[in-house]
């Protein structure tokens, strides 16, 4: 199966290239830029058999500011990609995120689950889903949370470097979700969808800490001497809220193997140990 992946330089972009598909072509920013380039244009171009959508706009924060930006992106132009798969017979994957709940659950978010965004990211993230879905291109979305690897930015790299550099590190205690090892969800993502999984499922590792417990595993995994002090988001205002519990219910089994392993076997990678 030919592969076409966009955002190819991010991190589960990278992810996807470590796969070592030999059909698969990944495309940078300076090749295909999502909500800018034509994707029908490209599409009858490559033909290829799946596209994989790792392109978003992911700045949660800065997304309060220009909504437009953020909703032209991750969705208007989702939409539109999944219109041109539909068109030329390509199959989608595409990536989704927890915010798209309120948090305001006490159990893990199930993929039906109704969609209650409160910040502007995830609701042009629910919108983009929405227009996916209404394409009619044979669609998978995945929703997943709190992505880290071995490159790129993210949790586990800064809160390392953070450990290293400062005798004390104050952290969130009180958002809740679950971390992914993006190599273990791009293989999952591709698994579900050659098993014929379509509409929405979640991916991810586990199992549920806090921002807080998560930093204090990192810590762990590093041997670091700094003191982690837990705190309230209330400490740390954002231009965005977060979800307090965002925790999703893996449908990543289903069917063709066991759960993804827990987070913290993938943290010495992370951490280039």
């Amino acid at each position: 199966m030919t592969l076409l992946v966009l955002g190819g330089a991010g991190m589960l972009g990278r992810a996807f290239a470590g796969l070592g598909r030999s059909e698969l072509r990944s495309l940078r920013r300076e090749d295909f830029e999502l909500g800018h380039s034509d994707p029908f244009e490209l599409l009858e171009r490559q033909r290829p058999q799946l596209v994989i959508n790792c392109a978003a706009y992911t700045e949660v924060d800065k997304a309060e500011a220009e909504p437009e930006r953020a909703h032209l992106v991750n969705a208007a132009a989702v939409g539109k990609l999944a219109e041109a798969c539909q068109s030329v017979g390509s199959g989608l994957i595409h990536f989704s995120t927890d915010y798209v709940f309120d948090g305001s659950a006490n159990v893990p978010y199930e993929p039906d689950a109704p969609k209650r965004p409160i910040n502007v990211y995830g609701q042009t993230k629910s919108d983009g889903e929405d227009l996916a879905l209404q394409s009619g291109a044979e669609l998978l979305i995945v929703r997943t949370s709190w992505v880290f690897a071995p490159w790129g930015r993210n949790f586990v790299r800064t809160m390392g470097e953070l450990l290293r550099t400062r005798p004390e590190v104050r952290v969130v205690a009180d958002q809740v979700g679950c971390p992914t090892y993006a190599p273990d969800l791009a293989a999952r993502a591709l698994a579900l969808y050659e098993s014929n999984v379509r509409g929405v499922a979640h991916v991810t590792n586990g199992p549920p800490v806090s921002w807080y417990e998560f930093a204090v595993a990192i810590q762990e995994a590093q041997g670091s001497d700094a003191q982690i002090i837990p705190v309230p988001s209330a400490d740390f205002p954002r231009p965005a809220p977060r979800p307090h519990y965002s925790v999703l219910s893996s449908t990543s089994g289903r069917g063709i193997g066991e759960a993804l392993p827990d987070f913290r076997k993938h943290l010495p990678a992370a951490l280039g140990l």
